[in-house]
């Protein structure tokens, strides 16, 4: 137990284990022992020289190469917005990351989206294993243990260069990773408008055993009224027309009740964000702007949920699939809604695991 790579927390935090602390940055790239901030700057040797690298257009850069077994314990990510399409930029990102030399990427998605931020849009984010903090300060805790090794790029799918790209990568080398241990996924799906009458797919093809972990929702309303009766399913281990485990609501799935809304003065019904450890309504906005966060005009309402399966995590043998209806309610009673979704699930797994469908280009991820 006193060398368990898995032992982080603020009880155990006094029990000394063999790990062997390392950090990826872009002054120490490899993240070799005693090689960290040897570039040199107008100040010196040693004195801030490249704490930031430069993302040339169509660019795929390697951030991150780690020979394990190590885990992963957390990522810190920011990239400047300053550009005359920056409201995109988040969107134009896509983060990979391969294990133990496959082929095919484990986690795949645009970087916002992976952070919570899946309308490009500063905004903060407090909770468990995703933290953003202003201004675009991207930060993962999900523990990522890997065996042999693991490669973490990003792709500027971008029209133009991106200055100003940091990051730092910590990670902790061990002697064995135990046997139980999952390797870490995340994928993302968008339908612009969604299928009438017919459950959004989250998750799909999943083979293997593992446990689902966490989901994050981008929903853009293109419909009138209440749009979150849709119910949350899990199919799972062979289930076919009916799931194991259905919820009662979008709302509900989330951790809110009643719409999120309370009646201020005046009797006018307002939706209220929050953000917790393990589920958030992080963000709600129904206009535009710019990268200086100039006005540019009015837009369908976007909201941006998320919940975390930390301490009850969607545990499966050989399969899985994950959905959410799109229902929404008015004075007339329940409706089949047709909205724009886009999604990451979050879960662990064996390996080797089903290739993900190819991600759509750049200007289809784009915000409505």
């Amino acid at each position: 137990m006193l060398n368990s790579p898995f032992t982080n927390s603020l009880a155990s935090l006094p029990l000394m284990n063999n790990g062997k602390s390392r950090s990826i940055t872009a002054e120490n790239p490899h993240g070799d022992k005693g090689a960290g901030g040897k570039e040199a700057s107008h100040l010196g040797p040693s004195r801030k020289g490249r704490p930031c690298i430069t993302l040339k257009a169509g660019e795929t850069a390697v951030l991150a190469e780690m020979a394990g077994p190590g885990v992963l314990q957390h990522f810190w990510i920011t990239v400047t917005n300053s550009t005359p399409a920056g409201y995109f930029v988040l969107r134009d990102l896509v983060l990979r990351i391969y294990w133990d030399d496959e082929e095919a990427p484990s986690v795949e998605s645009p970087l916002g989206d992976f952070f919570c931020s899946g309308f490009a849009a500063t905004h903060v984010v407090n909770s468990m294993p995703i933290v953003v903090n202003p201004t675009r300060g991207f930060n993962c805790y999900f523990p990522m243990p890997f065996r042999k090794s693991v490669r973490v790029t990003i792709e500027n799918q971008h029209p133009g260069d991106i200055e100003g790209f940091f990051y730092q990568f910590d990670y902790t080398l061990y002697d064995s990773i135990p046997e139980e241990a999952a390797y870490f996924h995340a994928q993302w799906r968008r339908q612009h408008i969604t299928t009438l009458a017919e459950d959004y797919v989250i998750l799909d093809g999943v083979q293997g055993k593992g446990h689902y972990v966490g989901t994050y929702i981008a929903l853009t309303a293109l419909e009138r009224y209440w749009w979150g009766e849709g119910e949350m399913k899990f199919f799972m281990d062979g289930d076919q027309d009916y799931p194991t485990i259905c919820g009662t609501g979008m709302e509900d799935y989330f951790g809110g009740a009643w719409g999120f809304i309370t009646k201020e003065s005046g009797g006018r019904a307002v939706e209220n964000t929050y953000s917790t450890p393990f589920l958030g309504y992080p963000f709600y906005s129904n206009h535009e702007t710019d990268y200086n966060d100039q006005f540019l005009g009015d837009c369908p309402p976007m909201r941006s949920f998320y919940r975390w399966h930390i301490m009850d995590p969607i545990r499966f043998e050989s399969d899985l699939k994950v959905t959410i209806q799109q229902i929404g309610v008015c004075n007339r009673g329940l409706f089949e809604r047709q909205d724009d979704l886009a999604t990451v699930a979050y879960w662990y797994q064996t390996e080797p695991h089903t290739p993900y469908e190819k991600l759509m280009s750049a200007q289809k991820r784009w915000p409505r």
